[in-house]
C-alpha cells in the first residue's frame, strides 16, 4: 500500500486524518467510530507504507503528537484526539 492517505466519503466534518496501524485494535475501533458517524475522513495505515513513506508519515504524524502514539486523528490541521476516544470524537465531529 504505497498511495496514501486513502479517503472514505461522507458527510463533510471538516479535514479528518487518521494516522493508524493495520493490526491495532483502537484504530479498527477508531475507523469504525468515525463510519458509524458518517463522517468523510482519510486515513493511513503507516504500518503498510514503504520505509521512506513510513518515514515521512511517522514525521508528519509527530508534529501533532509527539509522542507518535496510534491512533492519532487530527481534525482541521489543528484539533488532534489521541487514543480512541468515543467521547472526543463526537463532540468534535458530531
Amino acid at each position: 500500500m504505497s498511495a496514501f492517505p486513502a479517503r472514505v466519503e461522507g458527510r463533510d466534518a471538516g479535514d479528518v486524518l487518521l494516522y493508524a496501524l493495520s493490526t491495532c485494535v483502537w484504530c479498527r475501533r477508531a475507523r469504525q467510530y468515525l463510519d458509524s458517524l458518517g463522517v468523510a475522513y482519510s486515513y493511513i495505515y503507516v504500518d503498510l507504507l514503504e520505509p521512506a513513506e513510513m518515514d515521512g508519515a511517522v514525521e508528519a504524524m509527530a508534529a501533532f503528537n509527539p509522542r507518535r502514539s496510534f491512533p492519532t486523528i487530527v481534525i482541521g490541521g489543528a484539533r488532534v484526539i489521541t487514543g480512541f476516544d468515543e467521547k472526543a470524537l463526537r463532540e468534535a465531529l458530531g
